[in-house]
């Protein structure tokens, strides 16, 4: 069974141990006491990530969650990506087709953007507000795995807009760092 809960203890515990040690990714995981292993999923969300805050700089926190991506469905996406590529000529026509935008994909001023009406992470149900964006930041991580391969360059991905931080939907800025038709 997909338990995202294990999936997310595991990813968080490699990233952070790749970055420091053993303990110290036990202790972000759940807590100094291990008290955080009876938390609900909202709550232990929350003091995961706060934990995470104290432990490391907002750069590092970042190159954390951006490598806890769960990979969830990432086949279908990336097939999705390729076609539209496969039937553009830039990056206009890209975010433009009506498959891209029904996928929350879009391109303004020769920029490419993902967006969703709702969060799409299973783990932040029940999560009404997070005071920042540190748990997102694996979706980043995510876009920027799926763009990678499907553009087949280096690609960043900025964090616009966060449901969950209060924002109308959820929005991310794609930027290869090549021409994708030029290749």
């Amino acid at each position: 069974m997909f338990d995202i809960r294990k999936i997310q203890e595991q990813v968080i515990y490699t990233a952070v141990k790749a970055k420091n040690t053993e303990e110290t990714a036990r202790t972000i995981i759940y807590g100094s006491d291990e008290q955080a292993k009876t938390e609900d999923n909202p709550a232990w969300v929350k003091s995961t990530m706060k934990r995470l805050e104290n432990q490391f700089d907002q750069s590092t926190i970042h190159q954390i969650r951006r490598n806890c991506q769960c990979g969830h469905g990432m086949d279908e996406k990336l097939a999705l990506v390729k076609a539209l590529i496969d039937t553009s000529s830039c990056m206009k026509e890209f975010g433009n087709q009506n498959k891209a935008k029904a996928a929350g994909l879009f391109c303004s001023n020769g920029e490419l953007y993902l967006q969703f009406p709702f969060c799409t992470c299973p783990m932040l149900e029940g999560v009404d507000h997070l005071e920042t964006d540190t748990w997102c930041q694996c979706t980043t991580g995510y876009s920027k795995i799926l763009f990678e391969k499907a553009f087949m360059c280096p690609v960043e991905v900025e964090l616009l807009k966060s449901i969950k931080m209060g924002d109308d939907k959820c929005l991310m800025k794609i930027i290869p760092k090549n021409d994708i038709w030029t290749q």
